[in-house]
């Protein structure tokens, strides 16, 4: 791909009101000056115009007949997008006009643009860096608030000076190492003692590790938040799933077994997309699709990022001594919120299915406390004594929500709507934090943590200085490859001058 070369584009959807062609290259302006006459006693070219300027004409082909009444606005090196002299033709949304324009400058010098190359000249000509330049095609994406917000937040660079403020701190470290390296020979020169090291190195592995963990609400948000809805058989799971999505997306039968078949639709809740998933009822069968129906649910409880476990009033008991050691063991590390469903089937008991409800059905048998009593630890919990795995049960349920729920309730529906957004921390993005939501960029990060891992490790056994520095260098090269810098010996050599007075 040739960057000398002009290129030009049609920058709009297809079948608008308006179309823009965009050109962007060192003879961006006088190919346009071939085809383009302003209007107006001044018919002075665009090359003699001043850069952010809007100019009426036509468009003419080579005979002189009009092809459509334009606006060119005019950008020059190094303010535009790309950093190259640039224009933009804003015409008419009809196809004919737009490939009449775009055949008009291939045949007086440009050529036709490759997918992403405005955005990629933008990069290399220091308009951006990679991360921001990636960040362009998950904003054109975005389709929620919160993707928006991330794929916002990382294209005006929030990202990248992160980045920059950890890439400051390794030169620093590399710097202090390579120092020592350079001045081994001297036993009593020392530049840093290993605490400091060690706290710098502390310092770069906590931000690194904030932002590799802030990948799994990223990808959730952007892809849109996985809620595997799931439960026995006619729990009411494709009910709820209906009454979520606002129509009629899956059957609903009073048959047992009904839904022996993943079905996903999302849903947009206050600019957060949930990815809704109904499952298979669970239960004992020996109908063999069924079963494959069955197993699929818990692939799919592995996957999400929140479980709904729908509960039928009228049997709960049995369903959360039944399904607890089956469901609760898979919904560690995610959201889990307990839906009683049904509730108008019970009237005014339905305000008995709460939290300790929940305990004291998921262990009748081994839990050690008097539930009948309310016999409850300092944190509400049920003691389920000395069986580790009652334990994680217990654990993972005493930070499920809990919610009543009838499908003739809006104000229920609303307090679970309200229950999956508080499950979403969109208060990072909202406040500019970083949060990474490109993989690539999580690999790169995971591959900076191994490094810094090391650092630290060698760091504190004391090995030899120079394996130390290798590591460091991985970190570094790591992080650049998220930007698409890269790091230089003379680059480290300037920072040593920069910081310290060797021979003073």
């Amino acid at each position: 791909m040739n960057n000398s070369d002009t290129i030009c584009a049609i920058a709009t959807a297809p079948n608008g009101a308006i179309g823009i062609v965009r050109i962007s290259g060192d003879d961006a302006i006088g190919i346009t000056d071939k085809i383009f006459t302003a209007s107006g006693k001044k018919h002075k070219p665009l090359k003699e115009r001043e850069a952010y300027t809007i100019t009426f004409g036509q468009i003419k082909d080579t005979e002189g007949n009009v092809i459509d009444e334009v606006l060119v606005s005019l950008f020059r090196a190094p303010h535009s997008y790309t950093g190259e002299d640039s224009v933009e033709i804003s015409c008419h949304g009809s196809a004919y006009i737009l490939q009449k324009v775009m055949q008009l400058l291939i045949s007086n010098g440009c050529r036709a643009a490759g997918p992403g190359e405005f955005t990629r000249r933008a990069f290399v000509n220091g308009k951006m860096d990679l991360s921001q330049a990636e960040a362009v095609a998950d904003l054109i994406a975005s389709s929620s608030e919160a993707s928006h917000r991330i794929a916002m937040s990382q294209m005006r660079g929030n990202f990248s000076r992160s980045l920059a403020r950890l890439r400051e701190k390794l030169l620093k470290l590399t710097s202090l190492i390579e120092l020592e390296l350079d001045f081994s020979d001297h036993e009593e020169l020392e530049f840093a003692d290993r605490t400091e090291l060690s706290a710098t190195a502390n310092d770069i592995e906590q931000t690194v590790s904030r932002l590799a963990s802030s990948f799994q609400i990223g990808n959730a948000m952007k892809n849109g938040v996985p809620v595997a809805i799931v439960g026995e058989t006619n729990a009411g799971k494709s009910t709820l799933l209906n009454a979520l999505v606002g129509e009629e997306r899956a059957i609903v039968s009073d048959i047992h077994g009904t839904t022996r078949d993943i079905i996903e639709d999302t849903v947009n809740i206050n600019g957060v997309v949930f990815r809704f998933i109904d499952t298979a009822g669970i239960r004992d069968t020996a109908d063999r699709i069924e079963t494959l129906g069955i197993e699929r649910t818990f692939q799919k409880i592995s996957q999400a990022r929140i479980v709904l476990w729908l509960v039928d009033v009228t049997c709960a008991g049995e369903q959360l001594e039944e399904l607890s050691p089956k469901i609760i063991p898979l919904c560690k590390d995610k959201h889990i919120i307990l839906v009683f469903n049904k509730a108008d089937l019970v009237g005014n008991r339905s305000a008995a299915f709460d939290k300790d409800y929940v305990l004291k059905c998921c262990n009748k048998e081994k839990a050690t406390a008097n539930v009948e009593n309310n016999s409850f630890d300092g944190k509400n919990n049920v003691a389920f004594g000395e069986n580790s795995d009652m334990k994680e049960i217990s654990d993972i349920l005493s930070s499920a929500a809990v919610i009543t729920l009838s499908a003739r309730d809006q104000a229920n529906l609303q307090a679970l709507r309200d229950e999956l957004l508080s499950c979403v921390n969109l208060s990072s993005a909202a406040n500019n934090d970083v949060i990474v939501s490109n993989l690539r960029h999580y690999e790169a990060l995971i591959s900076a943590l191994e490094a810094i891992h090391r650092v630290q490790s060698g760091l504190a056994s004391a090995i030899p200085t120079d394996l130390v520095a290798m590591d460091l260098h991985n970190c570094l090269d790591a992080l650049a490859e998220i930007t698409g810098g890269e790091i230089t010996s003379m680059e480290t050599l300037s920072n040593i001058f920069k910081h310290f007075c060797v021979g003073k």
